[in-house]
């Protein structure tokens, strides 16, 4: 078997913080976003070759964030795309990729974005057992979430129906950017694509299978973080804290007061400040401010400031009157 980790976006929706960096590379507790992935995949004997689908804006930090993490299975596979406008889509990046790289085997695809509370190697063994297109499905509780969502109804385990981003969702549970694709499945890509298909959202493509083929699903409980948004990221790390505040050894607090899932990062310096949610990076100065659902980047400096819901770029310098 052999792996593809999705990693080609430019998250513009959590920008400035992503302006400079993948998403994956934000850290959550001792690790990064993808370190899970990562590892997952490492571990898992059945898995041959892992290929990280990137841009060409963001090759050389995955290049050198592999060289010095010590996983030996990852290597970067580039995109021919340097800004978002310019992507081809996620199923036409797959497509691209086997055909790249000449992949000829059960290919399991994950999204570099996902934060996931179970093993891959469970997913693969779940594969394993139905030899057939599969996805891995979590419930999100809520109908209005689910609409950002391919929306998956079981008969079993077996997909009877798949709506992408309904409007009027019957369920909620949905498909997560996890799946297994056989090797007899990949010649179909191109098959789909040239049928004027959506080349973006894999949903349709798994939409398209199971018209003609059977597909499954790994239902699982426990959490999952699709880390698109800030608030899926401060929801990440507050689920990785469990509630408690974290201050690197090296930081600095003085005379501040530190709710829940706060995480103040090595070098940063809080003064006289009051946070709660918020993610403090390497580096940053706050000084008499009041944080709240906040995120604050490397080498930043918020002074005499009330904010809220804020994300606040590299290197900025906000002052209060």
């Amino acid at each position: 078997m052999e792996a593809v980790v999705l990693a080609g976006g430019y998250a513009t929706r959590m920008w400035p913080i992503t302006r400079h960096r993948p998403k994956m590379f934000l850290p959550v507790g001792d690790g990064t976003v993808i370190d899970g992935v990562f590892a997952d995949l490492e571990a898992d004997d059945r898995v041959e070759e892992v290929y990280v689908s990137t841009n060409e804006r963001f090759a050389d930090e995955f290049e050198t964030y592999l060289a010095e993490s010590g996983f030996e299975k990852p290597q970067v596979s580039v995109e021919d795309t340097t800004a978002e406008s310019e992507k081809f889509g996620v199923v036409g990046a797959l497509a691209q990729l086997i055909e790249r790289e000449n992949v000829d085997d059960d290919l399991l695809v994950v999204a570099g974005d996902n934060m996931l509370s179970f093993d891959l190697a469970e997913f693969v063994d779940f594969f394993e057992t139905k030899e057939a297109v599969s996805l891995a499905a979590y419930d999100v509780g809520s109908r209005e979430r689910a609409k950002s969502y391919g929306l998956v109804e079981l008969d079993g385990t077996r997909v009877v129906d798949f709506q992408e981003k309904p409007d009027d969702p019957n369920s909620t549970l949905v498909s997560i950017g996890c799946y297994v694709f056989p090797q007899d499945s990949l010649p179909k890509f191109d098959t789909y694509l040239s049928n004027d298909n959506n080349p973006d959202e894999p949903g349709w493509l798994i939409q398209w299978f199971q018209d003609r083929q059977p597909v499954h699903a790994f239902s699982f409980d426990g959490a999952w973080f699709d880390i698109g948004t800030a608030d899926s990221y401060l929801d990440a790390v507050a689920w990785e804290l469990d509630g408690d505040t974290v201050v690197a050894d090296d930081a600095t607090v003085v005379d501040s007061e530190l709710s829940e899932n706060v995480y103040v990062m090595s070098g940063a310096e809080v003064t006289d400040s009051t946070l709660s949610n918020t993610v403090v990076f390497n580096d940053a100065t706050i000084d008499g401010s009041s944080l709240s659902d906040s995120v604050v980047d490397e080498a930043a400096t918020v002074t005499g400031l009330d904010l809220s819901e804020t994300l606040v770029g590299q290197h900025s310098r906000l002052h209060g009157e």
